[in-house]
């Protein structure tokens, strides 16, 4: 028989939801505003298609697994495995998008002339399907034998115990430590993200450059064409700062369960990082609409076209004249 909620795991659930209310329908809409506006159809936004879509999966399909998984279901051991996965894929995903993202950027700075005949639409596409692709990989990894199968069936043993082997799902009872810390974030989480960093210094440092130098390129006006890469490299760097602010403090506590197992770490902590990390996935449309014009245009005009029931000219002209912007 299931066990009552209590009042704590009601909060939690009461949150989660909550999340999840907000990150679903405001990805929704990033994807959205790519479709309609052709000023969105670049291979920046493609990438943030791609993010969008990870971020919804967060809030229409992880955050009801782990209400499922604080719940502490019993289950077989690998049918919790394919619970607490999900989040593992998803988490690779947004990285993976978020360095492709920087990635294209530098490239847009770097190289404005040759750009458009570099990044392509169709290659822009297979770097997002390889993306997901390295995403399931890593993130199934546990599926593939790294998890804590073999150390609970010895415990079992030495209990004397000879039971049918089912589990009370949490994450960390069949997820290994050494798979979050070793290879999760100390090969796929951490490099990654100094990597950005690093190319995001040396965008900003090659867009200054150019403002400074004022000398003529491709572009009729290389002072705008900057300006506007610096706008965007800055609401896109807050992008990928938030990220890192969502989801360091849980690996940091990982690497505390690992390195000190005798160390106590607080419960509420604990479930801190997990909200911020859950949260992150409905943080990035807000900063998209008070950062980026062109989607807070896109997000204005769908608002007034399909929720106030009326076609919004006004609108409709002013995302047009953005489109060159």
């Amino acid at each position: 028989m299931a066990h009552p909620i209590s009042a704590f795991q009601a909060a939690y659930i009461s949150i989660e939801v909550l999340i999840a209310l907000v990150s679903v329908p405001g990805n929704i809409l990033v994807i959205w505003a790519v479709k309609m506006n052709q000023a969105l159809r670049d291979a920046t936004f493609c990438f943030i298609v791609s993010l969008a879509v990870a971020d919804v999966a967060v809030g229409a399909l992880v955050i009801p697994l782990a209400i499922i998984i604080n719940i502490g279901p019993q289950t077989e051991f690998y049918t919790c495995l394919m619970v607490a996965c999900p989040v593992l894929i998803l988490t690779e995903s947004s990285i993976l998008a978020l360095l492709a993202i920087a990635v294209d950027r530098y490239l847009r700075v770097k190289i404005p002339v040759r750009y458009k005949s570099m990044v392509t639409p169709r290659r822009a596409a297979v770097a997002i399907a390889c993306c997901w692709i390295v995403s399931f990989l890593v993130g199934l990894t546990p599926m593939f034998g790294w998890n804590n199968l073999n150390k609970m069936r010895r415990t079992q043993e030495l209990n004397g115990s000879h039971t049918e082997f089912i589990i009370t799902c949490q994450f960390e009872t069949v997820i290994s430590m050494e798979y979050m810390v070793y290879f999760n974030f100390f090969v796929w989480v951490l490099p990654p993200l100094l990597l950005m960093l690093l190319i995001y210094l040396e965008v900003f440092n090659l867009i200054r450059k150019q403002l400074n130098k004022k000398v003529s390129s491709s572009s009729n006006d290389p002072q705008k064409y900057y300006g506007k890469e610096l706008k965007i490299a800055k609401s896109l760097a807050l992008v990928l700062f938030l990220f890192a602010l969502s989801w360091l403090p849980l690996h940091i506590l990982n690497c505390i369960t690992l390195f000190c197992p005798s160390c106590q770490t607080p419960h509420i902590l604990t479930y801190i990082a997990i909200f911020l990390t859950h949260g992150n996935s409905a943080m990035n449309p807000i900063v998209y609409a008070f950062r980026i014009k062109k989607f807070r245009t896109a997000f204005l005009q769908i608002w007034n076209q399909y929720f106030c029931c009326k076609t919004n000219k006004n609108a409709t002209s002013t995302t047009t004249a953005e489109t060159g912007n």
